[in-house]
This record gives C-alpha cells, structure tokens and sequence, in this order.
C-alpha cells in the first residue's frame, strides 16, 4: 500500500466518525440510541441487515471455502427465504407489537425473569466470542499489508467501531451499514473484473476453476475434498459419514440456524425492532430474503475467479503459507488484491475489507450494550428508574465495554476452523437450536413453563457441546436442528411435569388469525407464496450450475 491507499482508507475512516457524531447529536435516551427513535426506514433496515452478513466472515471465508472445496457453500443459502417465513409469521411481528429494546424481554414476559436472564447472558458470552471470529479475520489481513503485529492490527479495527457506535448508536450501525454495504458490493465486483482479466477472460475462469483442488494437493502435498462447479450434493447424510456439507444437513440446518439467527438474536432483531410498524419489519426482512442470494453468487464468483488465478499461477499459493507451516486460504483475498489491483483501487478494497468488519463488529457490541442495559443492569443493578441522561451514558458505557471485549476474544478463535466462515457459524451452531426453542415453547404453547424452557436450554446446548467433543463425524451443521429438538422435547416433557403457568399470555402466544393484532395493511400471504417459490428457483439455479459446470 502506498499514501493514496492510504489517504482512502484515511477518508472513509473520517467520514464514518463525522456522520455518526452527526446522527448523535438528538439522541436522548436509551430508545433513540438503540432503536433509533423508531424512525428507521425499512430498505435501511433490510440492508443493514445484509451488511452484516456479508462480513469479513464472507469476503475472506467464503472465496477460501469456495477454493478449497467448491461451489457447495451455496446449499446454505436455500433455507433463507424460507426461515424469513418462518420469522414474519411467528416471531418477529410479536417482539415489535410489544415494543421491546432487548428480544430477551419477551421471555420475561412469557415464562419469568430466570428465562429472560440465562438467554441473554448466554448470547452476551456467545455473540461476544463469534465476533472476535469477525475481527480476528481483517486483522490477519492488516497484518499482512502494513506489517504491523497483530495486536496492533486489532486494536486499529476496534478502536475506530467503538468510537463511531459509541457516539451514533442504532441509527449510526444502520446508516453506515447501507454505505458500507455500497463499498464492499463495489469492491467485490471490482476484484472480480481484476481477476477475470489476469487469466485472461471469463472462459479461461471456467475452464480453468475446475482444476483448483488437483494443483493445491500438488503443490501443497495436502489432500482436499475439492468439488469444483458442484453446488448441490445429495451424496450425504452429515450423520457420522463425514459429509458436512451435504445437500440435507446445508437445507436443514440452515432453516434452524437462519430462524435462531434472525428470529431470536439480539444483534439481528433488534435493527428490526427499530423500524416503525410491523408491516416495515416484514418488508426489511423480505428483502433479505430475495437479495440475499444474489450477494452471496456474486463473492462465490470472486471465489471462482481468484480459484482460477491459482491455477494459471500456481506459485501465488506460496504466498499464502504460513510460518507454522499451515496455508491460510483466508488470505487469497488480500493477497491478490495486493499483487495484482492498482494502487487506489487496493485502496478501496481495503476499505471493503473495512466495511465488512464494522458492518459486523458495530451491530454486535450495540446490541451486547443493549442486553447488558436492560436485561442486567436495569433489572438488578439500577436503584429505581433511570432517568434519560443517565440512560444515554451507561448505554454508552457499556458499548465501550462490550467493544473492548469482543476484540479481546479475537486474540483466542484462531485455530476453531480453517476457514473464518466456518468458524463462526460452527461457534453459532452449538446455540442456535436450543435458544430457537424456547422461543418456540414460549409462542406457540401455552403450556411450557419457565423451569421446561431453562431446562430445555441447557440439555439441548450440553448435547451439542457432546456431539462436538465425542461425535465429530456427524455435520455441525445438524447441531442447529438437534439442538432445538432436543430443547423442544425436553422443555415440553419438563413443564408437563411441574406447574402449569399462572401468567396472562394474551398477545404472547401465536394463534389462527393473530396477525388481526398486528394491523397489517399489505397482503402477507403473498409474499409468503413468492419466497417459498423462490427458494425452489435457488436450489434449481445451484442444480443447473453444478450439471453446466460438469459439461
């Protein structure tokens, strides 16, 4: 990098700090801070929503994945419209009806405090660790351009997010979530353009992607389950025969791992919790639901294109081996960005790789703020109520605080997977299920009780925790699905044994003709019938690009 990268990174930096000084300077309480006075629109919102996403986790993880295995990380997106669904019918219309900051408080409400504390504490530690995944995965690449140690690379990202969430709160996450999500959609399209023209043109790409997994055993000495353009493999299981990425354990742990996601985590819910009704949450919601897909083919594709640049340079994989003498495939992004893009354009690359980071880091440690604020501090630390400044600062204070601690775990995620895309979804996986199901048990029965829900929790998240140390042959990916059954089965059986709920559950629990409550005025069902569509049109698209491929 030389001083116009530098001056690009410097700007957009600045830039990021002035606008959320400037979204700031209104806010007045902990509502405003957190959900941005409700005033959010609903394409921000959905697009905010997919800024996350789209993570360093995807634009350094997902062209790895796709280098060393092939198309396959594509099955994982079929759940998605179909989990946005799930979400609009079951779960998120109830958290905005009842106007909550902290998605934990529904469970307060539906079985007690016990319920309401354990989960929030459990995604404060789990969220926290998955982040330091996030930062872990640009730090390596800020390392690697300025030669800086990689605790001086941490501290760079951290830092710099802290500031500008700190300061701007919701409404700065989102607003530079939608401009981030512009440079990282300009910066993968540019490195596509780059790498296409280095080997020499698109049919060169296709042509020569194929042969990726053949040139890394060779030059590396390694073995690889390399598949090439197949992106549907119904080969498997993911029970005890190694295949976990399989077309059912893809389909069917990603709808448990997208409803838990989406539908149950406070870093998702509560940018949909600021929206301004519930036909706007839906609508947010929709829209990641049918752009998503086409994000995810677009980095799939750099993926394709630095594959190929691998195989018409086979000593570029030299670059990525490390002193320890393992290869870090996350680094074939940035390494070529480096060696083959113009100054100024590497530049803005980096500064993708920036955004995508922030996008991940500002959401976390806000919504982190926001559980710690009311589901800890305001219920057993604060000696009555709050008033607004005092709010505004601790809300605040514990944004600093959550910040410094998800960049301090990022300093132990290292060696979870070989690549960041997997790694934290492997860390969301021993969670996701379990806490799926309490919010299950909560909205659509009336007889779970608290001590089943708390119950079902923990014995679905220790039976995961099992499979992981004794059953490592079977798909993490099933981990989503086995989680919540257990958790659903066990919570149940648990509150049929002991006292029946005493609480009024009017407005808490899902029923035929609900949405009456939520005062719709567009025709849901609609949607529903062309998400569920689309998924069919996504799982066919992936079918015809593995038999193309083979061609």
């Amino acid at each position: 990098m030389n001083g116009l990268d530098w001056a690009v990174v410097a700007v957009y930096i600045s830039g990021m700090v002035f606008m959320s000084w400037w979204l700031g300077r209104k806010q007045t309480d902990m509502k405003s801070y957190y959900l941005g006075g409700n005033g959010l629109s609903w394409w921000s919102i959905g697009i905010s929503t997919m800024a996350t996403q789209c993570s360093t986790n995807s634009l350094l993880g997902a062209p790895a994945f796709i280098i060393t295995a092939g198309l396959l990380w594509l099955q994982y997106e079929f759940a998605v419209p179909i989990a946005m669904i799930v979400i609009m019918v079951f779960l998120l219309p109830f958290y905005r009806k009842l106007n909550l900051v902290s998605v934990y408080e529904y469970l307060e409400r539906r079985f007690g405090l016990g319920a309401r504390t354990l989960l929030s504490v459990m995604f404060q530690i789990l969220r926290a660790f998955a982040t330091g995944v996030t930062v872990y995965g640009i730090s390596i690449v800020l390392q690697e351009i300025v030669g800086l140690p990689f605790i001086w690379s941490v501290l760079i990202l951290g830092v710099v997010t802290i500031i500008y969430d700190m300061l701007g709160g919701m409404a700065a996450v989102v607003w530079s979530d939608v401009i981030q999500m512009g440079v990282l959609y300009l910066g993968i399209v540019l490195c596509v353009i780059f790498s296409v023209d280095a080997v020499g043109g698109l049919d060169a790409v296709f042509e020569l992607f194929p042969q990726v997994g053949d040139v890394l055993a060779e030059r590396t000495g390694q073995p690889n389950d390399f598949v090439g353009f197949t992106a549907v493999d119904f080969s498997g299981h993911g029970f005890g025969d190694d295949q976990t990425f399989a077309f059912w354990p893809m389909l069917f742990g990603g709808l448990f791992l997208y409803v838990s996601y989406y539908g149950c985590d406070q870093s998702q819910v509560q940018r949909e919790l600021s929206s301004k009704d519930c036909d706007d949450t839906n609508l947010s919601l929709a829209l990641n639901g049918f752009l998503r897909f086409p994000l995810v083919l677009t980095y799939c594709f750099m993926g394709i294109c630095i594959g190929a640049f691998i195989v018409a340079n086979p000593e570029f994989i030299d670059s990525l081996l490390l002193p320890d003498g393992r290869y870090e495939y996350n680094l074939a992004v940035p390494k070529f960005v480096l060696g083959e893009l113009p100054h100024g354009i590497i530049g803005l690359i980096i500064v993708a790789l920036f955004s995508a980071a922030m996008s991940s880091l500002d959401s976390t440690i806000n919504s982190l703020s926001a559980t710690t604020m009311k589901d800890i501090y305001e219920r057993f630390v604060a000696a009555g109520p709050l008033d607004d400044r005092t709010q505004l600062r601790m809300s605040r204070v514990f944004t600093v605080f959550w910040g410094v601690v998800c960049v301090g775990f990022s300093f132990v995620v290292g060696g979870i997977s070989d690549s960041i895309i997997e790694s934290v979804n492997k860390i969301g996986s021993l969670a996701n299920g379990p806490i799926l199901a309490m919010f299950l048990l909560g909205l659509l029965t009336r007889r779970a009780n608290q001590t089943g829900a708390m119950t079902g929790l923990i014995v679905g998240f220790a039976t995961n925790c099992a499979l992981w140390i004794w059953a490592p042959t079977v798909s993490w990916l099933w981990w989503n699905v086995i989680g919540c059954v257990v958790a659903v089965v066990i919570g149940y059986g648990v509150s049929l044994a002991t006292a029946r709920p005493k609480k009024d559950l009017a407005g808490l629990v899902w029923s035929p003709g609900a949405a009456a409550q939520f005062e719709y005025t567009r025709n849901w069902p609609r949607y529903y019938i062309a998400m569920a569509l689309y998924a069919g049109v996504m799982i066919a698209v992936s079918v015809w690009i593995g038999t193309w491929g083979a061609a």
